[in-house]
């Protein structure tokens, strides 16, 4: 299952940071964030609730850039 979410985060560098941080999150099998679109597609493991994952996905992002946001 793929899914897109609006994301806010001020910089490219940051922008890469994230997306390696939720690459790495468990139940994620691919991410990418788009920094001039300001969006992060997800794409999630097979049988992984993605709400729970993308909680994951915030906690992670939010410990490499803390003044980031991704709105679920």
């Amino acid at each position: 299952m793929k899914k897109s979410y609006k994301i806010e985060v001020d910089c490219a560098n940051c922008a890469n940071k994230m997306e390696d941080a939720a690459r790495r999150t468990e139940g994620v099998k691919d991410a990418v964030v788009n920094f001039m679109t300001l969006k992060m597609n997800v794409e999630f493991n097979e049988g992984s609730d993605p709400k729970a994952v993308m909680q994951e996905v915030r906690k992670n992002c939010k410990k490499v850039e803390d003044d980031c946001e991704i709105y679920l």
